[in-house]
This record gives C-alpha cells, sequence and structure tokens, in this order.
C-alpha cells in the first residue's frame, strides 16, 4: 500500500481523533454504570437517584447522613444552570454515578455532570405538528426512568422515547395514542424487569385512560390495562351504557411495586365528565389505587377512594409502600394522602382499610363504614344545585409527593386549604373538547387563614405531629433523609431544610429565580452528599387556583436547576 501526502494526513487526523474520544468514551462508561434490575431493586440504599420517588416503595426518603441537623446551616450552592422557559418545572432530577437528568416543560431533556453542572448533551422532543389541546395543566413533565443504558421519558404528544443515557441519540420511540384527541402524557415513566410502565392522562377530555408496559429494549407493546373497565370485564356493570369509553381514569403519576407480593401498585384519577349524575353507579376503576400484575397487566384488586366521584377528586397520588404499627399489630401497608382530603393506611395483605384521617378540611368525603368512603349526597352537584365542599378539585394536595421516614414513622405531607363552589352544566362529548359538565370556583378555606402548610403525621397512629404554615399554596414535594432533615420548596422560591422530628426550619436557600413546585431529590458521588431541586413556577394552581391566582400572581417565572452542598 503506497501513503500518499493527503492518506497520510487522514490517519494521522484519524488517529489524533481516537486519541481525544477514548478518554470521553472511557469517563462516559466509568461515569454512568448500567442500571440493572438488582441496582432498581436496590435503588433506596444506592448513592443515586435512580427513580422518580429514589425507589419502587415511593418513599422519597435517602439513606444519607452528610447533610444534618448539626451541619445543614452550612448548605451552599455548588452549581446552578439557568434553563429559562416560563411553564412549571415539576420534574425529579435523576441520576445514575456522574450522570443528572432533568426534563423541562414541553419535552426537553438535558442531561449533566451531576458534579460540575456541565451539560453533557441535549434533547428536545419535536411538538411542532401537535396542538397540545388536550394536555391538562401545564405543558410539565415530571422526569425520566433509567435501564441498561438507556433512559426514557414520556411526551406530551404521546410517544415514549427512549436514548441512550451517555450520548442522548435516540434508540427508539413509540407513540402510544395519536395526539390532541384526549390523551397527553406527563409522568415520569417507571422501569421494572426490563418494562417501561407509563400512564396516560385525558380525564378532562373524555379519554379512556391506560396503563401500558412496553419492553425496555425494543418498544414493543407488552400489555395494557384500561382504567374503565367494559361490559362483561370485572367492573363493568358499575358504568351506564357505553360511558366507559369516554370515562376518564387518568393514570398520569407514576405508581410503586411491591417485591413482597410482586405487585405493580397505580393511582387512578378522576372519572369523566365530572358531574356524576350523568353517570349513575361506582364507576370502576376510577379515583383507585389498583394492584396489577406487572407480567401482564392484570386487576389483582383495587381500593376506591373516593366512589361516584363528582369533585375531581383524582386518586393517582403516589400509593407509598410502608410498615406501620397501628393498635399494637404491624402491617405491610399502602400509605396514601389522598385528593379528597383523607390519609388511607392499606394493608397490603388482606387489601383493607387499616385506617383514615382528614389531614385537610373534608367535606364531601364524609366518613367510612365498614373499611370503606362514604360521600354527602347534599354535596353533590346538578345540573339546578350549587354546593360549596371542602377541599376543593385541586384538592387538600395535589401531585407533589409525599415522604415516609421510617426513622421516625412520618409522613410528611405537602398541603394546601381551599374550598369550592360547584354546580353542574350542560355536557356533549367531542374529541378533542374539554368535557367537564360543572363549573366551579377555588375559594379560600374558611377554618384556615393561610393557603397551604407541610405537615407531618405519625404513621402509627394517624395523628398530626406538627405543622408548618404558610401564606402561599404548598404545591413542591416533600424529602426526607436519614440525617434527621425534610427538605421542601415554597412558591416564594426557597428550599427549606426541617426538623424531621419537630418541623423547625433548620436553613432556608438564598432566593431562588422562581417558584419551586418540584420535589427536591439528593444523591451522593464520590462520597459528597448533594441535593437538588428545580425552581420554575407554573402547574394547575396558576391556572385553575380561583382566589389563589391572584396570591401568586407576583411569582416570577423561568426554570432553574439549583445543586446544593455543605462548604468545604
Amino acid at each position: 500500500m503506497i501513503l500518499t501526502p493527503h492518506s497520510r494526513r487522514r490517519l494521522w487526523l484519524g488517529a489524533v481523533l481516537a486519541a481525544t474520544l477514548a478518554p470521553v468514551a472511557a469517563w462516559a462508561a466509568a461515569a454512568y454504570p448500567a442500571v440493572t434490575n438488582t441496582r432498581l431493586e436496590r435503588a433506596a440504599s444506592g448513592n443515586g437517584w435512580l427513580m422518580f420517588r429514589r425507589d419502587y416503595a415511593g418513599n422519597s426518603y435517602a439513606p444519607f447522613r452528610q447533610i444534618n441537623t448539626t451541619n445543614v446551616g452550612s448548605l451552599a450552592l455548588a452549581w446552578n444552570y439557568r434553563i429559562g422557559m416560563k411553564q412549571g418545572f415539576e420534574a425529579s432530577p435523576i441520576v445514575n454515578g456522574r450522570y443528572l437528568f432533568v426534563t423541562t416543560p414541553l419535552d426537553h431533556l438535558i442531561a449533566f455532570d451531576a458534579v460540575t453542572g456541565k451539560v453533557l448533551w441535549r434533547y428536545a422532543k419535536n411538538l411542532s405538528d401537535t396542538g397540545l389541546k388536550t394536555v391538562c395543566c401545564d405543558v410539565v413533565n415530571r422526569g425520566v426512568a433509567l435501564y441498561g443504558d438507556d433512559v426514557y421519558m414520556a411526551t406530551l404528544d404521546n410517544y415514549v422515547v427512549a436514548l441512550n443515557a451517555r450520548t442522548g441519540k435516540v434508540v427508539w420511540q413509540k407513540q402510544l395514542e395519536p395526539a390532541d384527541i384526549g390523551y397527553a402524557m406527563t409522568l415520569a415513566p417507571l422501569t421494572l424487569k426490563g418494562m417501561v410502565i407509563v400512564g396516560t392522562s385525558g380525564g378532562e377530555y373524555g379519554a379512556r385512560d391506560f396503563v401500558e408496559a412496553l419492553d425496555a429494549r425494543t418498544g414493543r407493546e407488552l400489555w395494557r390495562t384500561y382504567s374503565t373497565p367494559a361490559p362483561g370485564q370485572p367492573g363493568g356493570n358499575t358504568w351506564p351504557k357505553g360511558m366507559y369509553k369516554t370515562g376518564g381514569g387518568s393514570t398520569w403519576l407514576t405508581g410503586t411495586y411491591d417485591a413482597s407480593t410482586n405487585t405493580l401498585l397505580w393511582g387512578v384519577g378522576n372519572p369523566g365528565p365530572w358531574l356524576a349524575t350523568l353517570r349513575p353507579g361506582k364507576n370502576l376503576f376510577t379515583d383507585s389505587v389498583e394492584a396489577l400484575n406487572p407480567a401482564t397487566g392484570r386487576r389483582r384488586w383495587y381500593y376506591q377512594y373516593t366512589p361516584h366521584d363528582s369533585w375531581d377528586y383524582d386518586g393517582v397520588n403516589t400509593p407509598v409502600i410502608t410498615s406501620l404499627t397501628y393498635h399494637g399489630k404491624r402491617y405491610q401497608a399502602i400509605f396514601h394522602a389522598d385528593r379528597n382530603g383523607w390519609l388511607y393506611a392499606i394493608n397490603l395483605r388482606t387489601h383493607k382499610l387499616i385506617y383514615a384521617v382528614r389531614f385537610a378540611h373534608a367535606t364531601s368525603v364524609a366518613g367510612f363504614k365498614d373499611g370503606e368512603p362514604y360521600t354527602n349526597p347534599a354535596l353533590r352537584p346538578t345540573l339546578t344545585r350549587q354546593v360549596f365542599t371542602c377541599p376543593s378539585f385541586l384538592g387538600g394536595k395535589n401531585w407533589w409527593p409525599i415522604s415516609v421516614d421510617p426513622r421516625t414513622h412520618m409522613a410528611y405531607v405537602p398541603t394546601i386549604h381551599t374550598c369550592m363552589t360547584m354546580k353542574g352544566a350542560p355536557s356533549f362529548y367531542k374529541a378533542g373538547l374539554p368535557y367537564l359538565g360543572e363549573t366551579f370556583k377555588v375559594v379560600h378555606d374558611p377554618l384556615d387563614h393561610n393557603w397551604g402548610a407541610l405537615q407531618a403525621f405519625n404513621i402509627d397512629t394517624g395523628r398530626r405531629v406538627w405543622d408548618h404554615e404558610s401564606k402561599l399554596p404548598w404545591d413542591a414535594g416533600a424529602m426526607s433523609t436519614a440525617g434527621g432533615l425534610v427538605f421542601s420548596g415554597t412558591v416564594n422560591g426557597h428550599l427549606l431544610a426541617f426538623s424531621a422530628r419537630t418541623g423547625k426550619v433548620l436553613w432556608r436557600s438564598p432566593k431562588m429565580s422562581s417558584g419551586i413546585i418540584a420535589p427536591p431529590v439528593t444523591y451522593r458521588v464520590n462520597g459528597k452528599q448533594y441535593v437538588a431541586i428545580l425552581a420554575g413556577y407554573g402547574g394547575g394552581v396558576p391556572i385553575w387556583g380561583g382566589e389563589m391566582v391572584k396570591a401568586v400572581a407576583h411569582v416570577p417565572r423561568g426554570g432553574e436547576l439549583y445543586v446544593f452542598a455543605l462548604k468545604k
């Protein structure tokens, strides 16, 4: 072979490029360890934050002690990154090795070096052909899932997208339903045993919602389970003829997984239309937790939080799996803070209610008989009757996650204090249009002069232990740690660290560029602990918050990622 000057130069450039890229590839491989089934199963004790609420149980608790009650006052900014965009930022940062992933409104995904804040790659879903007509509420995204060498995102136009986690290159993408006819996806997917599991939004647009599992490597559909059963299926007789087809039952928040019973637990939202007089019956399996066989999607059991819902008391809030001792008896339980204003503890073995207590002013769901909730018929709106009820359709809490600390045996519950007027309205279904059948107005809770609070409840008794009240709504998630701390953010732009036992504020971040509606996370790299949070106000409250809208009108917009660590 004769080498010309030109070919020698090409060989030289190739060698230089290979020498340059080799360290980058080696760094990426070392900085991003493959996410195996074993690592996901042991996520509770790992150094990263591998899934939406850290682990399959959904406790939002980390066993880290480096940052603790004695030194949290020394937390300082390690790095930050200004993203911009004026919509709501609701994602949990997801961390594996030195890779930190955040999603933004309108389905952008950014990978950072978790230590330095360097941007490693970016991806933006092309939504140019999507009208976003059936997205509620705000064009948010709540994060990603990880498996193997890939990262997975669900999108507003109903795609699940798999990307190479080290490079951002698209591996596969699959659309589950067309956009703009009723469906959207805003949740963080859940990866489990080689599957990517997602749920859909659409309860306000006459969709028939579902949970679906895809093969993580190929995107092939493995199973789909609808929330509203057809005639002849279990629960199908709880719907008037044909109404299951537009019955809602949104599954728009990430579920949890109980390994001891091999059960996938997923929250289901409100039926459609909202006005219950249009659809007599219990309307299964809306406003429920569904227990599914993860291999097949087959429903094993359910518990309905709000039967025949007429108030939009969505049951999607993450079902946390924990152990508790009630009246001297030990239980493996689901602990759930529902939009209807009640805390539920449900026996995972018998599927029966252990106890339920109010955490907010709750009038429409009036109490319990034989372990089942019952409602106040006088507080059901009709076409001719306006009602005043509590909480509002925004709930005693909305989607923002609680945290359960196994050391203190306490649950930390973000809360808003609202009530509402509500009345029926004429309604008809047309694909792509709202399908409500009610008018409403969110107003102040007459029993509380504040709009929000972070509350702590003893999960063994259901009793409130402490209460941190706020003049503004409290609509950010909570996280607790073995350092004796609870972290949560405020609408006026501060991340707070509380004593987990007393509720005393031990640290307050400098004011951020916008309000916080996202959950915080914590992770460790090379033995150093970090706390990360996205600021960026938006979401449902400033759109649908009624009298609350004026209270939050001053909050600046624009997303920014903040990462904190102890001062050296």
